[in-house]
């Protein structure tokens, strides 16, 4: 059938046969620009026994129904997501949990390491501190006072 049929080529039955697997033995469920072909092919011998072929399978396919599920299973289902949402919670909060020390186990860490780098050296392996020293100088009696020199 090498003839065009006025919407395009014409079609061959490699071709119908794969559209008959796709869409089903109903020409009516296949796209609409092969449509014309298959029809003018489908009267055809090799036509009808790839119809008659797809029909018995859209037969079967048509008449298989699922059984629904039992209650104790749809239950055990239930079940298992339960658990499982449980169980995903609790590794959500143990990891925030981690986190939270991670964070503060990072901050320890910067606050050590810039104490360390901003705090001076001693001056002296002898150096000891009386009751007058601070961390800005000596503040005796014999300690210049520096509100007077403002």
């Amino acid at each position: 059938m090498a003839e065009d049929i006025e919407d395009g080529p014409a079609m061959d039955a490699k071709r119908f046969a794969a559209l008959a697997q796709a869409y089903g033995g109903d020409p009516r469920r296949w796209p609409e620009d092969e449509r014309a072909a298959a029809e003018a092919f489908a009267s055809s011998e090799a036509g009808q026994a790839i119809s008659q072929h797809a029909g018995k399978l859209d037969t079967l396919l048509d008449g298989y129904r699922v059984r629904h599920p039992s209650k104790a299973l749809s239950g055990s289902i239930l079940r298992a997501a339960d658990r499982h949402l449980v169980q995903r919670r609790r590794q959500r909060v143990w990891w925030f949990g981690l986190g939270l020390a991670g964070i503060g186990l990072a901050g320890a860490i910067a606050g050590l390491a810039l104490v360390t780098v901003v705090t001076p050296e001693a001056q002296s392996e002898h150096y000891v501190l009386d009751a007058n020293a601070t961390a800005f100088g000596d503040v005796g009696p014999e300690a210049e006072n520096g509100e007077e020199s403002l």
